[in-house]
């Protein structure tokens, strides 16, 4: 047994160590946990809501922009995570071209499955890129972790010549930034909360 949000995580587990027999001990054990048979139960999907909302309004650092975190924030990493996780939730029980541990595959294959339509996946799709690789960006700019768009001018040109903006439009990014991630969210709250 488990809590919802325990299967979920599940979904991103892999054997990294140990012989082969107890790897596919290990995945066997796991599997009808994180792709439960039927999909996800009604009141489980209730307490996945429940707990998604609670994660955005608690783990949002204090003065966050929610608009430019890049993990957290509206449209963003968490966001397409949390749906790619439910469609495997939900199908992945049938479906073993959902069982993936990566986040756009699982989203690919819930489209050509029908469960996600191609406009859905793409603006999804587009937003999670685009984090990724401000995440990215930052920490091979400062040799530090960020999880927010840079608010000081240096960084913010810094990352946004690493990800081949022109240098004299210091505001590009974080208006593509912010209007993939409107998207992305709009997608989410149809996807996860409105079914």
């Amino acid at each position: 047994w488990s809590a919802a949000w325990e299967a979920q995580a599940l979904l991103r587990a892999r054997p990294v160590a140990g012989s082969p027999p107890l790897q596919d001990d290990f995945v066997a054990l796991i599997d009808p946990v994180r792709y439960p048979a039927g999909g996800v139960p009604q009141k489980d999907l209730v307490e996945m809501r429940r707990l998604k909302a609670r994660m955005e309004a608690e783990r949002l650092p204090r003065g966050a922009d929610p608009a430019l975190h890049l993990k957290l924030g509206r449209g963003g990493l968490s966001d397409v995570e949390w749906v790619a996780q439910l469609q495997q939730l939900q199908h992945a029980h049938e479906h073993e071209e959902l069982r993936t541990t990566r986040t756009l595959p699982a989203l690919e294959q819930a489209t050509l499955l029908g469960f996600i339509d191609d406009a859905d996946r793409d603006r999804l799709t587009a937003a999670w890129r685009l984090a990724s690789s401000i995440r990215d960006a930052i920490m091979l700019s400062s040799g530090r972790a960020g999880d927010s768009v840079p608010s000081d001018y240096r960084t913010l040109a810094r990352v946004a010549y690493l990800l081949s903006y022109p240098p004299d439009d210091g505001g590009a990014m974080p208006e593509d930034y912010r209007r993939l991630t409107r998207r992305a969210r709009q997608v989410m709250e149809r996807l996860f909360y409105d079914i």
